[in-house]
């Protein structure tokens, strides 16, 4: 059995949020059955759990066969098992590899710089000179995504791993509205996040934080 650690218990604003969501997401893609092992923030500091994840995060795996720590790398493990998420040619399965990477490189960190100066510490004194600067590039980053998406439903000929990644790095700024304005990013981003998989992925992570059993998806 697949096991997936998370967290059990996150302030409210990160709830639905947290990595592990994106390799549940993966699983359900794929049709993978997991567990996942929900951790308090003692835990994640224990040697036991340092051991299999050495940054004391979320999330690590495990499927019998090999233990892994970061999203990333835990979705292309994944996505290496299963068509649902990577074509079987060798030229389509680089190039979903290539859109995986895209999300975590090319997007997120720009996502992540864009909240930490506008949302993360928007009283701070600096926020105010930094914020243009940081939205600056993420809108940059965004058009280009938008262009390559034009007259595209996904980022290749399907849905794969790359899109997977790619709506999750998309999210926190998707929630706040930021491009809106743009019917290409949002029409995609809606796309990716109306898969069944994600909801039920999404449905299991607030399942842990309540510990009720997750709502099955329409």
């Amino acid at each position: 059995m697949i096991t997936v650690s998370c967290y059990d218990w996150v302030p409210d604003f990160a709830k639905g949020h947290v990595r592990d969501l994106r390799v549940r997401w993966a699983l359900e893609e794929a049709g993978m059955t997991y567990q996942s092992k929900p951790i308090d923030h003692v835990e994640k500091n224990s040697p036991e759990y340092r051991a299999w994840q050495p940054f004391s995060q979320v999330p690590a795996y495990d499927d019998g066969e090999i233990r892994m720590f970061e999203s990333g790398a835990i979705v292309l493990r994944i996505a290496e098992q299963s068509e649902a998420l990577m074509p079987a040619d060798p030229k389509r399965r680089a190039r979903t590899m290539m859109w995986l990477i895209a999300a975590l490189n090319s997007i997120e960190p720009f996502v992540f710089g864009y909240s930490v100066a506008a949302v993360f510490n928007r009283e701070a004194p600096w926020s105010a000179e930094a914020r243009p600067v940081f939205e600056q590039m993420l809108k940059k980053k965004l058009a280009d995504l938008s262009q390559w998406l034009q007259g595209r439903e996904w980022l290749e000929d399907r849905f794969t791993a790359g899109d997977l990644m790619m709506a999750c790095a998309l999210r926190s700024v998707a929630e706040r509205d930021f491009f809106k304005a743009d019917p290409v990013l949002s029409a995609y981003y809606e796309r990716c996040i109306a898969r069944p998989a994600f909801q039920r992925a999404l449905a299991a992570q607030m399942a842990d934080f309540t510990g009720e059993a997750p709502q099955q998806a329409a």
